[in-house]
């Protein structure tokens, strides 16, 4: 099961295949319905840049390439983390995928890994 991030992730993508609805405006609508009552965690930007980064790529089932995000580390995590799972040359968990993403033990995974590993797991994932 995903947290709730990667639950955002899965929820914004299964929004409909509408196209006049951006995947901005379903990442927003995902995360009032998940945290009602934490403005807080409505605005991380982590989680919420790579799911728009992966989307931007479009490499999310049902969603257009397009602009969606400004260009930040979390996108590149996350079009990284795609082409490691896609090698298939392993199982992956969060934090295995984000030291190698990252490539650096110190640094702190903060819900990135959590989107990718949830859109893969339910096949929403366009490898290119």
């Amino acid at each position: 099961m995903a947290n709730r991030y990667g639950e955002a992730a899965l929820m914004a993508t299964r929004q409909g295949s509408s196209s006049n609805i951006s995947p901005v405006a379903r990442w927003e609508s995902a995360m009032e319905k998940l945290y009602p009552t934490s403005p807080t965690a409505r605005k991380k930007g982590c989680p919420r840049g790579a799911y728009l980064g992966l989307c931007e790529e479009g490499m999310v089932k049902g969603i257009p390439p397009g602009h969606y995000t400004s260009p930040k580390n979390n996108k590149a995590y996350a079009v990284r983390a795609v082409a490691l799972l896609a090698e298939g040359r392993q199982s992956w968990s969060t934090t295995a995928l984000w030291h190698a993403v990252t490539n650096d033990p110190e640094k702190l995974h903060n819900s990135q890994m959590d989107v990718v590993m949830a859109l893969w797991k339910n096949g929403l994932i366009v490898c290119k």
